[in-house]
């Protein structure tokens, strides 16, 4: 039997990103790392509704030489830990690297979807950077884009446009 899932991306989605320029990094140290208002709520509602919840992200700082990848198996495990998702997969890879994990490609999503039988077209991707609504709309998702104004490309066919995550686990359920 298939499982229907929420993808969700994590800096900006999950925790808070830090603004630079009017564009979004990830946190520097586990001590920089919060959790955005309703987060916990909403994906617990996503959780007994009976949806897997399996975080997608990249993380090419690390590639870079700007993030210690220790810090961010750090705070993927919190989330692990805090019993927020079920399944995180990370790309450390640069867009020059031509793998197929790194969004906007939908290799995380299919990989996530193979490994816990997900049927893509009854699942959803949320994220707040055009990537994920590109990898999400390649998987065969439903999108939700959380509009936080980037200074950055825009997508170009998100599902829907939303405020947070909670507005969008209001939208899913």
């Amino acid at each position: 039997m298939k499982r229907k899932a929420v993808f969700l991306d994590r800096d900006g989605v999950i925790n808070e990103a830090q603004i630079v320029d009017g564009k979004p990094f990830p946190p520097h140290s586990l001590n920089d790392f919060r959790y955005l208002p309703g987060v916990v709520e909403g994906i617990g509602r996503l959780r007994n509704a009976g949806y897997l919840v399996i975080v997608v992200t990249n993380q090419p700082d690390v590639s870079k030489g700007a993030q210690d990848k220790k810090i961010v198996e750090q705070m993927n495990q919190k989330i692990i830990e805090d019993n927020l998702c079920d399944d995180i997969k990370v790309c450390f890879h640069v867009d020059a690297d031509g793998c197929t994990c790194r969004k906007p490609k939908p290799g995380m999503i299919l990989e996530a979807a193979a490994k816990w039988h997900i049927d893509l077209k009854s699942s959803f991707m949320v994220g707040d950077r055009w990537r994920d609504i590109e990898a999400g709309n390649l998987a065969g998702c439903t999108t939700f884009f959380i509009d936080y104004g980037y200074q950055e490309k825009k997508p170009d066919k998100p599902g829907y446009i939303v405020q947070s995550l909670e507005d969008a686990v209001d939208h899913i359920l």
